[in-house]
């Protein structure tokens, strides 16, 4: 089923539960002509997006006064523009890693479309959002040590897992750019994100443009390891023509 379906599906389940006050899995599975499974994605994800509470067997609206407390960061302009721009790159049955980071999950609201995906991930978080996609992709989970400054999986044992794989393209983001020398990160654990560049075929870094030309101690990837980087129209000229001449693929992302 396609994700404009997927989503229409999803706004008639809340106005029916608005309307009823209490749905089960059963009865939107005959509603709707598909599998209980396919319900249970789509109450775990409207649930995570505040807009009911499961139940068991079913769903029930939010209390009201839990409605105002709600409130998640929306995905910037920027972000989602990236992620677009990101996402045509990726073709159907790629084997692809997306790191952690708020950036490189903006990708996965892109890739609904996208069948036969196989993605490894660090990050709890994106790979929950990943068992919502449909088609569901084939989910690699890196395993390791958690690392609760970067809410993500890393360390040897993540290292080793990944050594065990080929993938198509690596997603990564960064807490800024050095023009001079690549990716540059606040934490210094850096040796997962080189171990998943070392199996990727392509590199594709996704970084919003007031990142560019930030300047933090902790080199992450250098720019002989990174093939794509992908940005916003808030890059300036003069960055803009020191980074072509590192010989990447520099993608400009356009707001729509």
């Amino acid at each position: 089923m396609s994700k404009r379906n997927t989503q229409q599906r999803r706004h008639i389940i809340v106005s029916l539960l608005n309307e009823r006050g209490e749905l089960t899995v059963d009865e939107l599975a005959r509603r709707f002509e598909t599998s209980e499974v396919t319900i249970r994605k789509d109450l775990a994800a409207l649930e995570k997006n505040g807009l009911l509470l499961r139940r068991y067997g079913g769903a029930v609206p939010v209390p009201s006064e839990m409605v105002a407390e709600h409130g998640g960061e929306p995905v910037s302009k920027r972000k989602q523009a990236i992620a677009r721009a990101a996402a045509a790159r990726i073709r159907d049955h790629n084997r692809i890693i997306i790191d952690s980071g708020s950036t490189t999950a903006a990708l996965l609201g892109e890739l609904g479309s996208k069948h036969g995906l196989v993605v490894m991930t660090n990050s709890l978080n994106i790979a929950n959002a990943l068992r919502e996609l449909e088609p569901e992709p084939t989910l690699l989970m890196t395993g390791g040590t958690w690392d609760a400054s970067s809410e993500s999986f890393q360390g040897q044992v993540a290292e080793q897992v990944l050594r065990s794989y080929d993938f198509d393209q690596l997603f990564i983001g960064a807490d800024g750019i050095d023009i001079q020398r690549g990716t540059t990160t606040f934490n210094e654990l850096t040796g997962l994100s080189r171990v998943m560049a070392e199996v990727a075929r392509e590199v594709v870094v996704m970084v919003e443009s007031d990142k560019i030309g930030r300047k933090i101690p902790n080199l992450e990837l250098p720019w002989t390891a990174i093939h794509t980087l992908i940005t916003d129209g808030g890059l300036s000229a003069a960055a803009r023509e020191q980074l072509e001449q590192k010989g990447i693929n520099l993608v400009i992302a356009p707001e729509h």
